[in-house]
């Protein structure tokens, strides 16, 4: 029965710690046509929201970036801030996700000026359920603790933009282990155009 026990209890140890693959490169996205599962996000002001709330006013940008310290996402949320008029303009919402605490994302909205959505999966549970989280390196560990906390498994969520309507459902996506890479503003609004006229 002993025997039983610890094999049951190493077993569930190994599920946990496979959730979260070790490298950006191994992560398994949710792909087109699935749903994005109902999960809780905060606000800047450190409220909780359902992300079914935060998508249902219609088709949605949704950006996840690894913070407001890397350069490479400053310079992704600047590009999309620059074509924002023209994505809203055909009817799409933005809503950026990083694992930053909420008042990070204040610092982030302010240094950029952005004027769309920026909301924290501190706990990594948005990108998890994605599929795009992966065990953060330790040299990150000084850039992350203080976001999500000493007790906390720390990850990264894998640079990505998805496009999805209004029940949650991934229409496009686009997924580059290289954080250095991201979606130009100019292929952003192609793409957007595409699905703004087959809705």
């Amino acid at each position: 029965m002993r025997l039983i026990i610890v094999l049951a209890l190493i077993f569930s140890t190994l599920a946990v710690y496979a959730q979260i693959p070790e490298k950006a490169e191994d992560v398994s996205p949710l792909l087109i046509g699935e749903k994005i599962p109902e999960t809780q996000v905060l606000t800047i002001d450190g409220k909780s929201v359902s992300t079914s709330d935060l998508f249902k006013a219609g088709k949605t940008i949704v950006i996840f970036y690894r913070g407001g310290w890397c350069p490479y996402c400053n310079t992704h949320l600047n590009e999309v801030g620059q074509v924002e008029s023209e994505l809203r303009a055909m009817g799409y919402t933005i809503v950026a996700v990083s694992p930053d605490a909420p008042e990070n994302l204040k610092k982030s909205i302010d240094k950029n000026k952005l004027t769309y959505t920026l909301v924290s999966d501190k706990t990594g549970a948005l990108a998890k359920a994605v599929g795009i989280a992966f065990r953060a390196p330790q040299p990150y560990e000084k850039l992350l603790t203080p976001n999500q906390g000493e007790e906390a498994e720390l990850h990264l969520p894998v640079p990505a933009l998805f496009l999805i309507n209004e029940e949650g459902e991934i229409l496009f996506e686009y997924i580059n282990p290289n954080y250095k890479k991201r979606m130009s503003g100019d292929l952003l609004l192609s793409t957007a155009k595409v699905f703004a006229k087959k809705n």
